[in-house]
């Protein structure tokens, strides 16, 4: 997929799904005011973090397309994944911590009396609806880049350097448990009349975005902090190198995302003795318009000569990957 076509698809699947959070957040609150059910609070403030989270995903996608300038020669690329980890806060701060308290206050205060759980019943199904489409349009969208790039869809959530998509499916799947569990506390206080139920199902919401927001958090920070390309293009890009007829062998391959679908490579190769320094020069010049046209997702790519025989050289890579390559 085009780089232009599926950042125009990330954007349109963001703006989907906060114009659909944020209509839904104004519903549960007034369908938690209405019938005081905390679990229901609970539901809009996980639509209010939602809603938060969308404004910090467009704000990733119209950053991270700036390009590269003398300040940051590699460009922006990583800005998407500081404001994807921004939005696992935002679900934590805004979402988790307020069905916490919602719930501790439900449990430990003074008894909730429940009114009109008819109001609440409408809501919820309604925003189910409306999640549902969101969820749709997510999950269309990550079938067809996993289909591209001949994965399963699991593969691609866990492998996918884009945190955008991956983390509107993620949150909205959570939005529809979080609506199951918010059905279950309003209808079971609705047949006790105990509100333990209803603030049991708001503690229970606050552990969900608490998960949501510990697995976005984790999965972004590995991108912030340098993680290696795909293990798949890495091994073309070796077998590739290793094709070249003046490469005698690859001692090193370096790689790390910075950014969505862009790579930096680094390949420390062991050149054919007999190259002179202009064959050197040609050599170097030839692989790397060679890799760039063959794997796009290469933004930048060095070679460096060096001795196969290097013992320093080859105890880092055998201290990094536990194996000579």
């Amino acid at each position: 997929m085009a780089d232009a076509e599926k950042g125009g698809e990330s954007t349109l699947t963001v703006l989907v799904a906060l114009g659909i959070n944020l209509a839904i957040a104004v519903l549960k609150a007034i369908a938690g005011a209405i019938t005081g059910s905390a679990a229901m609070l609970a539901e809009a403030g996980h639509s209010v973090a939602d809603t938060c989270t969308e404004v910090f995903l467009l704000t990733a996608l119209r950053r991270s397309g700036k390009p590269a300038d003398a300040r940051h020669p590699f460009g922006y690329g990583k800005e998407r994944y500081f404001w994807s980890l921004i939005a696992a806060i935002s679900i934590f701060v805004s979402g988790a911590v307020f069905a916490f308290v919602e719930g501790f206050r439900t449990l430990f205060g003074e008894p909730q009396e429940q009114t009109q759980p008819l109001v609440g019943y409408i809501v919820l199904a309604l925003a189910f609806v409306l999640e549902s489409v969101s969820w749709l349009r997510a999950m269309r969208q990550v079938r067809a880049e996993a289909a591209a790039d001949g994965d399963t869809i699991l593969r691609h959530l866990r492998l996918s350097d884009d945190p955008t998509v991956k983390t509107v499916l993620l949150e909205d799947s959570a939005a529809l448990a979080g609506l199951l569990l918010a059905f279950a506390g309003l209808g079971l206080h609705d047949l006790t009349g105990s509100s333990v139920w209803d603030g049991l199902g708001s503690i229970a919401i606050g552990v969900l975005l608490a998960l949501v927001a510990y697995t976005m958090a984790r999965t972004n920070l590995g991108l912030l902090i340098g993680q290696q390309a795909d293990r798949r293009l890495l091994a073309s890009v070796r077998r590739r190198l290793a094709e070249q007829p003046e490469v005698d062998s690859v001692v090193d391959l370096l790689s790390m995302n910075v950014g969505t679908d862009r790579v930096l490579c680094c390949a420390r190769v062991d050149f054919a003795a007999a190259l002179d320094s202009t064959s050197l020069e040609r050599a170097v010049v030839r692989i790397d318009g060679m890799l760039r046209e063959e794997f796009p997702e290469l933004d930048e790519v060095f070679l460096e000569p060096v001795p196969r025989t290097d013992p320093e050289l080859r105890a880092r890579v055998l201290a990094r990957y536990g194996h000579p390559l």
